[in-house]
């Protein structure tokens, strides 16, 4: 799949640890946050004003929906949509040949796959 196929890209990092998290299921912007700053979903502290910020344009580009699924009326749940998903295979395919080349100029140590 080519870059040029999906508007946006590179992701920012906090766009890219949102869809991520949301790659798992149907989450709230809480539950975000905290997997944003695990190490397997980028390590960044996502703000309430980054996080919903990121939201709403990724909303509004087609990237996430609001999924309708509710344990509490002051919780709003999203999810990835199709664009999304593409939008983050395509990134975590470039961000893979970007790190086979680090590995081939030996900037990177080859790690094997467990």
């Amino acid at each position: 799949m080519s870059t040029q196929s999906v508007p946006g890209l590179p992701l920012s990092a906090a766009v890219f640890a949102v869809l991520l998290s949301l790659a798992e299921g149907e989450k709230h912007g809480y539950q975000i946050m905290k997997d944003a700053l695990t190490p397997d979903g980028g390590s960044i502290r996502l703000g309430p004003g980054t996080l919903y910020g990121s939201l709403d344009r990724m909303m509004r580009d087609g990237l996430v929906a609001e999924s309708g699924v509710s344990d509490d009326e002051r919780r709003r749940y999203y999810k990835l949509t199709a664009d999304g998903h593409r939008a983050l295979v395509t990134e975590l395919e470039r961000l893979d040949l970007a790190v086979r080349a680090g590995r081939s100029l030996g900037l990177m140590p080859n790690r094997s796959r467990s």
